[in-house]
């Protein structure tokens, strides 16, 4: 919107945005920059977003508005006469912070992160909002996480390159060798033949060369595989997969046992609890039409149903009333507990910033709320301090298991139940909460009111006061039970990590979760064990430090970062299994070390002087080095609290420090460390605008940048989910479900490494086998670059005539089955080491091929030589067609002793190539085609008369034999000696060393203080502010802006991606 010329709003693309733009966004629209909130339809100008396009979260989070600009711009002339100025920081990546003030109207007001509207977010739970656009395009914080477009190559893509250049570079070499020996040959039959002379006489010995060499080549340029390129993209085409599947959220209460004994109503407890998850919260409640006033018409006839034993049509009906009720919760979490208790009867009917009103059983109660003692991550709790109609004071709190249950008033059999209870629900790895409540007198809750009251309005060390009373308040509980919520897992999630890890591949779950629910994502999929150390920030640092003692008198002797820390640890054996937890601000310190050093900040970096290093980027490479060696020497890492940028410098990172050929989810091997590195996107990282991961939201984004985490990987797995699918379009390999990685990385990965690797060995031994006899022709012919072969046989040869075999190879081989695949997944490492194509290879390949050309080429000229046939004259014609015959025979065999799959189709492309060879012969050499075009078709006849005599026939017999005993000595020897290939010993080894399957189950006693905590609670600190303050209730009358929706307005074109100014 412009202010100094209209009051009206138009559609724009996202990439027309301007800075100091005016931008109105609608419910359920993404935000297309990054925007000071200048007022919103919601009381108090709060503004519900959801930022699961950006670190995967779908609990809604608020931003509000300034509260001058929410009380001044109440109309759409006030929001267009707006005129204040911002002044911020530069544009930069950091997601989590801004800094920035407005100056309005003669006063300066403070800006921070909780005024902004990220681009990419998603308007939840508010009708519109206005912004005032502050960084836009590339300059959004989400796009400055964005990684950069580079197009991604293999090792194999790479190392062909470089063999291509180096066969470029042979080429020249041979050209110009043979360009010199045509100069001195043509010398040399000047000065031998004189009476010649006249021929020669405008032609010098240094011309001759200098058109020789040009001559050669072209003649020899078809040994550069130009082709090998367009089949290696026709391969990797048609071996390409498509899944197509998408899990279900699905949330299931109905435990018979429980909801007979809610409809009972004869157990106190099991009331207090239900009355528990009904009250204690923050959620807030809407009414499709008319759900209250039907739940309260149905009131009347409880008695009744009661009366003749109804109960179960009671509660289907009261069930269908509770379906017009929409909830609105900052956590999936607290959605799940009220949507449980309101299946059981105990239904959450309306909030207002006093009170609570319930339905219990039919019965409408209305509790007075007194203070709600809001969550956080420090206190891991929460409690509502309500008056019910009697009168009676309680307190209901719920949180993590480690703080509830030392607040108990006493320990009896029912908390030892519980803790078995929690104990199991962590084997199963469940997100468990532990529920308790107290009665407060009359007195105790005025003299605590009075101090409370106190502490809110104190200028110091107001959250400290705050939190000793809420602590002094939560004492003495009595504990009512356990809830325990399955955040399931897609099915067969932890088999397909253990059979990752069987393959030598190391898996790093880098997210943007909270440590608590990363941590029970890793036990879920049995990344992480009961047995494992966990190794957190603390640890890490006297790791590092204890590194740095360690080896500073050594670093004189010793490179600097070349201690290895697998053993660094105080008091933890070599063999102990470890685990790294780590968040994203420990990861800033270690990313950018070279800054922190500068400031000289904090203990971990003190030791760095004392070893050499002075520069301050050195040292930081030093400590970059050792974390990354001390992350290798784990079982798993889990880097939580991430941001985008910092993924793609993980990856990074492990590239640089151990030389890898490279997410998010790492992989890599223990003995060649990290040959590779999988991005695999499961939840949003950085795709903009929107999102980079799971979801359906699709048609309002703009194609920009691809994940970060996804472009500095070498591959990109997307899989489609609930939070969006723009790391779907941007990844390299799309799945549906997690489980399939089994099979993309350990069957049809690993196949498609066997076949490429078969078709290059095959592509450049056919290329050499069959091309190379016009060098040694060379020899032969006086150096004059005569060609040996037909023109027509040197065009077709890589076309047609070998080109179906190694396309059958590329498409269809395969060494064992997909089943044995996946039952011995250590046959991955045959992949990660490079066993199958290398350099080595390469060389006995090329051998390999020089050695069948020559023998191909040799055999034929001593058969040739000096001796006549039955009906033909050992001719150049007849040469030329026994020497192609035998080439390319000897190739196509060696194609059939390789091929260990053979399948209809690999038995027809064979028998094509050969059947295509004598259907191009007969039609290239006819003698109709020579009358016509004698300059093209200029063997006429040649192989008819050359492949019916039977001494050719013998020739090419003898050359073949020759040139396949070679391979069927290898072959023999290795079955003869007992020399097993790679797979076999492999195989074998994994039968003798069966891999122990993971075990869950915990390794401690009931009762240890060690006893692991399954609590994790998505929930974000500052609700219960909101609504005891009345900032997230609404009222009939909402507050609206006068003139938001004018009328006229046109509907957004297919091409705009959100409404702007």
């Amino acid at each position: 919107m412009s202010p100094k010329f209209s009051f009206s709003f138009h559609w724009q693309k996202w990439c027309d945005i301007c800075v100091g733009d005016i931008v109105r966004l609608r419910k359920e629209s993404f935000v297309p920059a990054d925007m000071l909130l200048l007022c919103s339809s919601e009381p108090s100008s709060l503004c519900y977003v959801e930022t699961a396009d950006i670190d995967g979260e779908t609990n809604l989070k608020f931003r509000q508005a300034l509260p001058v600009t929410h009380r001044e711009l109440t109309s759409e002339g006030s929001v267009a006469a707006f005129d204040g100025r911002v002044t911020c920081e530069e544009p930069n990546s950091r997601m989590h912070s801004f800094t920035g003030t407005l100056q309005w109207r003669g006063e300066t007001y403070s800006l921070d992160s909780e005024r902004i509207l990220l681009r990419g977010c998603k308007l939840r739970n508010t009708d519109f909002c206005y912004g005032l656009v502050i960084y836009a395009g590339f300059d959004s914080k989400i796009m400055r996480n964005c990684g950069k477009i580079k197009r991604k190559k293999t090792k194999l893509d790479r190392m062909m390159d470089r063999l291509v250049i180096i066969i470029f570079l042979v080429l020249l070499a041979m050209s110009l060798c043979l360009a010199i020996a045509s100069g001195f040959w043509a010398k040399t039959f000047q000065e031998k033949h004189t009476y010649l002379s006249a021929l020669y006489k405008h032609t010098a010995p240094a011309k001759q060369a200098f058109f020789s060499f040009w001559g050669f080549a072209i003649l020899l340029s078809i040994i550069i595989p130009m082709s090998m390129y367009i089949t290696c993209q026709c391969l990797l085409q048609g071996s390409g997969l498509t899944w197509s599947h998408h899990g279900e959220k699905t949330s299931d209460s109905n435990d018979v046992a429980l909801l007979e004994a809610a409809r009972r109503d004869s157990d106190p407890v099991l009331r207090e609890f239900l009355r528990l998850l009904a009250l204690c919260h923050t959620v807030m409640v809407e009414e499709r039409g008319g759900g209250s006033a039907v739940l309260s018409a149905l009131c009347g006839v409880q008695l009744l149903c009661r009366a003749r034993g109804l109960r179960w049509l009671f509660h289907h009906m009261i069930k269908l009333c509770c379906d017009q009720l929409v909830y609105q919760a900052a956590s999936p979490d607290e959605e799940a507990l009220v949507l449980a208790a309101r299946d059981l009867g105990y239904v959450f009917l309306s909030r207002t910033q006093d009170t609570i009103t319930i339905s219990e059983l039919g019965v409408k109660r209305t509790y007075e709320v007194l203070a709600m003692l809001d969550f956080n991550s420090d206190r891991k709790r929460m409690s509502v301090l309500v008056r019910d109609p009697q009168g009676t004071i309680r307190l209901y709190t719920k949180g993590a298991d480690t703080v509830i249950l030392e607040r108990l008033r006493s320990q009896g059999p029912s908390e030892t139940f519980t803790e078995r209870a929690l104990d199991r629900f962590a084997e199963e790895t469940l997100r468990t909460l532990c529920l308790a409540s107290k009665v407060v007198s009359e007195a105790e809750y005025c003299e605590w009111s009075q101090r409370h009251q106190e502490a809110s309005i104190l200028l110091q060390d107001r959250m400290w006061q705050l939190d000793s009373l809420y602590e002094e308040m939560e004492q003495n509980l009595e504990l009512l039970g356990v809830t325990a919520i399955e955040d399931k897992l897609q099915d067969g999630v932890p088999e397909t990590i253990q059979l990752l890890k069987l393959g030598n591949i190391k898996v790093w779950v880098l997210t943007g979760d909270k440590q608590e629910t990363a941590m029970n994502i890793g036990y879920a999929c049995k990344l992480l064990t009961d047995d494992m150390e966990i190794l957190e920030e603390k640890e890490v640092s006297e790791i590092l430090e204890a590194h740095w003692v360690r080896n500073s008198c050594s670093s004189s002797r010793r490179a600097p970062g070349s201690g290895h820390l697998s053993q660094q640890h105080p008091g933890t054996s070599c063999h102990k299994k470890r685990a790294l937890v780590i968040s994203g601000d420990f990861l800033d310190k270690i990313l950018h070390t070279g800054e922190v050093l500068m400031k000289k900040e904090g203990q971990l970096w003190q030791w760095l002087p004392c070893r050499g290093a002075t520069d301050p980027q050195e040292q930081g490479s030093l400590v970059e080095k050792a974390f990354v060696d001390l992350a290798t020497s784990c079982q798993a890492v889990i880097c939580c609290r991430v941001t985008p940028k910092q993924k793609a410098l993980i990856v990074q990172l492990v590239k640089k420090h151990k030389k890898a050929t490279t997410g998010g989810l790492c992989c890599g091997t223990r003995r060649r460390a990290f040959p590779l590195c999988l991005s695999l996107l499961d939840s949003p990282s950085v795709h903009q605008p929107g999102s980079n991961l799971l979801g359906n939201q699709t048609s309002q984004r703009a194609p920009q940048k691809p994940p970060a985490s996804s472009a500095a990987a070498d591959i990109g797995v997307g899989i489609s989910g609930l939070e969006g699918m723009q790391a779907v379009q941007c990844s390299d390999y799309a799945l549906a479900q997690f489980s399939y990685l089994q099979r993309l990385l350990l069957v049809h990965g690993r196949w498609a490494y066997l076949r490429i690797c078969k078709f290059l060995r095959y592509f450049f031994y056919k290329t050499f086998a069959g091309l190379m006899a016009q060098v040694w022709f060379a020899f032969h012919s006086g150096f004059t670059a005569q060609p040996l072969y037909e023109g027509w046989f040197l065009a077709l040869y890589n076309v047609f005539y070998t080109a179906h075999p190694v396309l059958s190879v590329g498409l269809l081989e395969q060494d064992v089955s997909a089943k044995k695949s996946l039952e011995f997944p250590e046959l991955y490492a045959i992949g990660q080491q490079d066993e199958l194509f290398n350099y080595r290879i390469f060389g006995v390949t090329l051998l390999h091929g020089v050695s069948t050309s020559l023998a191909s080429f040799y055999i034929a000229l001593w058969a040739f030589k000096d001796c006549v046939g039955s009906k033909v004259v050992g001719d150049y014609e007849s040469f030329s067609i026994t020497v192609a015959t035998s080439a390319l025979l000897s190739v196509l065999v060696e194609i059939i002793l390789d091929t260990k799959h053979w399948t209809v189709l690999s038995f027809l492309m064979v028998t094509a190539s050969l059947l295509l060879f004598c259907l191009f012969s007969y039609l290239t050499q006819s003698i109709d085609a020579f009358r016509i075009a004698p300059a093209i078709f200029r063997f006429p006849d040649a192989s008819q008369n050359a492949l019916i005599d039977p001494y050719v026939l013998l020739v090419v017999l003898l050359s073949l034999v020759v040139n396949t005993i070679p391979s069927l000595t290898v072959r023999s020897y290795h079955a003869i000696t007992g020399r097993r290939s790679i797979q076999q010993k492999i195989c074998s080894k994994a039968r003798r060393e069966p891999e122990p399957s993971v075990e869950l189950r915990a390794h401690v006693h009931r009762g240890s203080f060690r006893r692991r905590s399954s609590y994790a609670f998505s929930h974000q600190e500052g609700y219960a502010g909101l609504i005891t303050r009345g900032d997230s209730l609404r009222t009939k009358g909402t507050r609206a802006i006068g003139g938001l929706h004018p009328q006229g307005t046109a509907p957004p074109s297919p091409s705009c991606h959100g409404p702007s100014s």
